[in-house]
């Protein structure tokens, strides 16, 4: 169907072995996202690098395949993922809301931040995932509710995945733009007509949150680090008139209480390092000292930014772990990537989760963080009447 409508999909393959997972993998080159058929909520989904990460995960996912085929798709490093629901009934389509996600495409849609309307994508993409979105709508003949994810690169689209039924989003997506989408999803499942709504795209000025809600404080051992392996338990929502605004609000009622003074602890992946430099900035701008392990602090110093080196765990005392537990670290930045780094900085981020030190595990999480603190220092949080956020029929 892709290939009729000129859609374009990450290269792929399936298998049922590990040598054609390696056939697959040459061809479309690691990283790659492996996952079993017919699962929910990402189970035993991941992201491998090389061939010996491969081996592993064919070695431990058979059981959660079934025997069915193992999907394997080329990922799309720094990708911007966006999720789109619609109501559709055969002859029209109507797209509810375009959601941004904040953290990138890899990890699970439903352990991510999204902004509707999207913070950062251009009119020109938007218009073209209504485009994408509506062509798919027509020639799956979906009758109702259908979501579609997307991963945005440059200019070009991807579709990830097409959902017929509703997602976890529509409630999200109904209390931002005032429509009760699963009524209208159901009445035309039963034979009433979409035009007989008369829908509209609806207009606003106001910029809605969604943050994920995690269980991890209730269980031992349990890595914070995202994944396209599900984690979440609940969601909550933020509304406000500018998206840093909304975002702190999302944190707050999720539980995080983001910082306005006081010490930012930085460690990142080789490939985040470019980025970690112009969050320094920012922090510095916004008053806070920086603290950084070795590399990290190398690159920031180079910079031209003031950063004071620590240990990692493995290099010993004084370390990071033991300026959180002294109430010394007010913000975690940590980006990881491969098994012995995740494992390696297990401890720091178990250890911001129970002296509940507010972290990002991802560069557009902590982009995101850095806007919010921001934006509490100009003006703080106001609080409004869901009546006072007006929409408007375009």
């Amino acid at each position: 169907m892709l290939h009729e409508l000129g859609l374009r999909q990450p290269e792929n393959g399936t298998c049922h072995s590990l040598e054609e997972a390696k056939e697959i993998a040459a061809r479309v080159g690691y990283p790659v996202v492996v996952r079993p058929s017919y699962v929910l909520g990402g189970r035993a989904m991941e992201i491998v690098h090389s061939d010996e990460g491969m081996a592993a995960y064919i070695d431990k996912s058979v059981e959660a395949s079934g025997g069915n085929p193992i999907l394997i798709d080329r990922f799309l490093q720094d990708a911007i993922e966006a999720d789109v629901d619609a109501l559709a009934d055969g002859t029209d389509v109507f797209v509810a809301g375009i959601m941004e996600h904040i953290e990138e495409a890899g990890i699970h849609s439903g352990d991510s931040a999204c902004s509707l309307p999207p913070y950062s994508l251009s009119e020109a993409t938007i218009t073209e995932l209504r485009r994408q979105t509506e062509a798919m709508a027509l020639a799956l003949g979906v009758v109702g509710l259908m979501n579609v994810q997307f991963a945005v690169k440059g200019d070009d689209i991807y579709v990830l995945e097409v959902n017929p039924r509703a997602s976890r989003t529509v409630p999200f997506v109904a209390k931002t733009i005032g429509l009760p989408v699963a009524k209208i999803a159901a009445r035309i499942m039963a034979g009433e007509s979409l035009a007989s709504f008369n829908l509209s795209t609806p207009r606003f000025e106001h910029i809605a949150v969604k943050e994920a809600v995690f269980p991890f404080a209730r269980f031992p051992n349990v890595d914070v680090i995202l994944g396209p392996e599900m984690k979440s338990t609940g969601e909550v929502m933020g509304l406000d008139r500018d998206f840093g605004h909304a975002y702190a609000k999302a944190q707050l009622a999720s539980g995080e209480t983001l910082p306005q003074s006081g010490t930012v602890f930085i460690s990142v992946r080789e490939h985040d390092k470019p980025h970690a430099i112009g969050l320094g900035k920012r922090l510095i701008e916004l008053g806070f000292d920086l603290v950084a392990t070795r590399g990290t602090a190398r690159d920031l110093r180079e910079a031209g930014l003031e950063v004071t080196t620590i240990n990692k765990v493995l290099e010993g005392q004084p370390h990071i772990v033991d300026a959180m537990k002294d109430d010394r670290i007010a913000l975690m930045i940590n980006t990881t990537e491969g098994a012995k780094s995740i494992a390696d900085s297990f401890s720091l981020r178990r250890t911001a989760l129970l002296k509940k030190v507010p972290y990002a595990t991802t560069i557009a999480g902590a982009r995101a963080t850095i806007e919010a603190i921001a934006a509490m220092r100009n003006g703080g949080l106001d609080v409004w009447p869901l009546q006072s956020y007006a929409i408007h029929s375009a």
